[in-house]
């Protein structure tokens, strides 16, 4: 996997840390490195990152995570979920562009 510079990567066990108990606006981003759909939001998501820099944006492979994503009920890749002050806000499931995906998070934060 190609990593991002603004794109964080979380855990099982740093989810809680990282995403739940920050009190600003968090995207975790579900995905699976055999999903191809997945492959190709990863320049989608860091240019998101990019244009708003007060947006943490993580990634959780559900390959290697998979308490996470059962808890939280990810049935499709990739699905992105909005956290606001540790709470879920939203939930996207599929491809997006950079301008709709951009759209749905400044309507939701």
């Amino acid at each position: 996997m190609q990593c991002y510079s603004m794109v964080k990567i979380v855990s099982d066990s740093s989810f809680v840390e990282e995403v739940l108990q920050n009190s600003g606006v968090v995207l975790v981003d579900f995905w699976a490195p055999w999903c191809g759909p997945c492959v190709q939001m990863l320049p989608v998501i860091d240019a998101v990152s990019s244009s708003l820099p007060d947006l943490k944006v993580v990634k959780l492979d559900v390959q290697e995570n998979q308490e996470i994503p059962s808890e939280y009920g990810i049935m499709a890749l990739p699905t992105l979920v909005l956290f606001k002050n540790g709470v879920e806000v939203g939930r996207h499931v599929g491809f997006s562009d950079e301008r709709s995906l951009l759209e749905w998070i400044k309507s939701l934060s």
